[in-house]
């Protein structure tokens, strides 16, 4: 493995956080609030130390090249130093003093998971506030597409670096440049973040709070203001405005470029992953609403469907927003949720958990090899629109599926260990692999992850990692082979 110029691109990252730790000072500046200090010195010892290994690594025109190791080794890197180094803002201003705690606030935020440690989140001085919910913006579509966007400094090489982070199973380069590519996903992303913005100021939020959760929701992240999540606002309309953006979030942002460019939905309607998607956030609605309204017909017609959409799309897009303890919900309705947790959003998105395509792809093969059993001498492919499957991606996602049940059982089992009961056990699992955030029984939507003893905070944080790079970026590198010539 190249490790110079992996730790020269891992420093122009680092560098990159480092310096996004301004913005949150400028609230703190804005306010008048001491954690000013925290941040200035966060920005000065992260892009510090992110320069000295940009220049110190810095390699020679022969070694500018890199291939899938130092691509997979550039991802992982980036996160753990980009949450490492995130602790630094929460530690020095003395929001959150234990390290554990530090480290999963911030890995939380990065991996776009959401859940929190934070009992009193309103406590938070604002530019910590701010930095956790931004966290959350510059993981969702990955610093290191930003990084390309920007700088495109890596040449040919920086494709493995864009496909080790990538999570779609389909081709989403647009562009015949791979920063051109990375430029217009990026720009997708502002302008849904900037719309949202918009809406929420529309629906009376003041203008921090409106930043802070359009971060969260385009990153489908869920880190809240309040203490009460969504459900601090009691309105329709932001529940609405927000379970929109959620669904749209949930969608692979290559679909969006043929929109603003052709001026047309083809894309959308012609997309099978897209079509698949939709039908199981509509189907998984209307079960809900359904258990909803037979268990609480007082609450209404509108009032049981937008609980019923809200969370849905909540749980499905990994965000985790809440507006109400589904704790108390009809146990029909807490299995569903936990189900669609384990499902996800479109490859491509910014959603966490396995991911509607790697479903749609095993459905195929499922009904290809019905047709083998009733016509064994008939020759067939799995194809999704005009694309054939090959066998490799199959096997590929077969072992991908195996090896995510199999973490999430033995992380069942682990975190049990503290004399955490069964469900909490399992959905924290679960919660974290996903990047669900909030899970059910003590770690529920109107609950934190506070209960948790260090190690299995460590642990969790590991495991929302391992979801957010989608297991084998980061499994690769524990492999002694890897690291051999």
């Amino acid at each position: 493995m190249n490790k110079k110029v992996v730790f020269h691109i891992v420093g122009m990252n680092l560098t990159i956080i480092g310096l996004s730790m301004l913005i949150p000072a400028i609230w703190s500046f804005y306010y008048g609030t001491k954690d000013i200090y925290a941040l200035l010195v966060s920005f000065l010892v992260t892009s510090g130390f992110g320069l000295l290994l940009f220049f110190y690594f810095k390699p020679g025109r022969k070694e500018n090249e890199i291939h899938y190791k130092e691509g997979f080794a550039v991802v992982t890197f980036t996160w753990l130093l980009a949450s490492l180094f995130g602790t630094l803002p929460f530690m020095l201003s003395g929001d959150i003093l234990n390290f554990a705690d530090a480290i999963f606030e911030s890995m939380s935020g990065f991996t776009t998971t959401g859940s929190t440690i934070l009992e009193d989140i309103e406590a938070l001085q604002p530019g910590i506030m701010f930095w956790r919910s931004q966290t959350h913006w510059l993981g969702g579509m990955g610093i290191l597409v930003l990084f390309i966007a920007i700088l495109s400094i890596t040449g040919s090489g920086g494709l493995q670096v864009y496909k080790a982070e990538s999570t779609s199973l389909i081709d989403n380069k647009l562009r015949p440049k791979l920063s051109e590519t990375a430029k217009i996903l990026w720009f997708t992303y502002v302008m849904l973040t900037a719309f949202l913005v918009m809406l929420l100021l529309a629906g009376g939020m003041s203008f921090f709070d409106s930043l802070c959760h359009a971060f969260s929701a385009i990153a489908t992240g869920g880190f809240s203001t309040k203490n009460l999540s969504i459900g601090f606002y009691d309105s329709s309309y932001i529940q609405w405005i927000l379970t929109l953006f959620m669904f749209l979030s949930g969608i692979n942002f290559a679909l969006y470029y043929p929109v603003y460019k052709n001026k047309s939905f083809k894309s959308f309607y012609k997309n099978a992953e897209f079509k698949l998607y939709s039908l199981i956030v509509f189907l998984s609605i209307a079960f809900t609403f359904f258990a909803l309204y037979r268990a609480f017909p007082e609450n209404g017609f509108f009032d049981n469907i937008l609980d019923s959409a809200f969370h849905v799309v909540s749980v499905i897009t990994s965000t985790g927003f809440a507006t109400t303890d589904y704790n108390l919900w009809p146990e029909v309705t807490k299995v569903l949720l936990f189900t669609i947790m384990f499902i996800g959003g479109c490859t491509g998105s910014t959603v966490g958990s396995i991911k509607v395509g790697r479903y749609l792809i095993l459905f195929k093969q499922t009904s290809q090899e019905i047709k083998k059993i009733l016509h064994p001498k008939a020759v067939t492919k799995t194809k999704i629109g005009d694309k054939v499957i090959e066998d490799k991606m199959i096997l590929n996602i077969l072992q991908f599926f195996f090896m995510f049940i199999f973490i999430f059982i033995i992380s069942a089992i682990i975190i049990s260990f503290q004399k955490i009961d069964f469900v909490t056990a399992l959905t924290a699992a679960g919660a974290s692999l996903t990047n669900v955030g909030p899970g059910l029984g003590m770690v529920g939507p109107m609950e934190t992850y506070s209960h948790f003893n260090s190690f299995n905070k460590v642990y969790l944080s590991f495991l929302m990692l391992l979801g957010r790079l989608e297991l084998y970026t980061v499994l690769v590198l524990l492999n002694p082979v890897f690291w051999k010539k």
